[in-house]
């Protein structure tokens, strides 16, 4: 998604915040849920945010692998998708087929485009631009199945299409600081003026301190940390990174 920056774009002096995208902008956890109780029918009483902290652990993990999330291949991801819903599901004593995991990765992808923003993550933005600050997108993925959320979300409302960052549109994958670059070098910012908000410690939190940016770990699911970084802020809803936002930016 290269784009050719303008004069007032490319001010190195200019601040920036761009957003994770699931689990960020939107609550990642409810299309999970639902597809896993519709689709096949397990009990509403399950653990279902430790499920899902699983089912992303595995997303990340067998992604990783094989570089699923800049350069993937139809076989591949559909390997990807099957068996991080098969191991999520064993560890809660749930097993399943390769069948019953299409089944609920289908179901799955559908109420993916039944999203709405978080509480908050719109009047956010808002202010932001309002105040001069840059805001713009940073999502792992295929490029067509991100953009379809994006949309679904309606974030072209609120945000710079040319400010859409998509993994697999690019070339690279959080947590590869390249990534992190390919944004500085297309919108002409300076690490130390942009600012990353995103949930996954592993994607988020990692790579963008890896690339010298300055990173708000929205942690609403109250997760653990993973390894040794540290994020320069952390937060659990919207209201507490708008304030964040507010002291660093204006």
């Amino acid at each position: 998604m290269e784009h050719i920056c303008t004069a007032a774009e490319a001010s190195p002096a200019a601040k920036a915040v761009f957003f994770d995208v699931d689990d960020t902008l939107y609550d990642h956890l409810t299309p999970l849920r639902e597809a896993l109780i519709q689709r096949l029918h397990l009990p509403e009483t399950l653990p279902y945010e430790e499920i899902y902290h699983r089912f992303r652990y595995y997303s990340d993990l067998l992604s990783a692998e094989k570089n699923l999330s800049a350069v993937p291949t139809p076989e591949d991801m559909a390997d990807m998708r099957r068996r991080r819903f098969m191991l999520a599901l064993a560890e809660f004593g749930e097993f399943i087929n390769e069948e019953q995991a299409e089944a609920a990765q289908a179901a799955y992808l559908d109420m993916q485009f039944q999203i709405k923003p978080f509480p908050g993550a719109v009047k956010l933005i808002q202010q932001l631009k309002n105040h001069g600050i840059r805001v713009g997108l940073i999502t792992n993925g295929p490029e067509e199945h991100q953009l379809a959320k994006i949309k679904a979300l309606q974030m072209e409302r609120y945000v710079d299409q040319q400010l859409f960052f998509v993994s697999g549109g690019v070339g690279y994958a959080k947590p590869d600081a390249r990534l992190f670059q390919h944004v500085n070098n297309v919108t002409g910012t300076l690490p130390e003026n942009c600012y990353y908000v995103g949930d996954s410690w592993r994607n988020d939190v990692v790579g963008a301190i890896a690339a010298g940016w300055t990173v708000l770990w929205f942690n609403h699911r109250r997760a653990e940390p993973e390894s040794e970084h540290k994020p320069h802020f952390i937060a659990d809803n919207y209201e507490q990174l708008g304030n964040m936002l507010k002291k660093q930016l204006y």
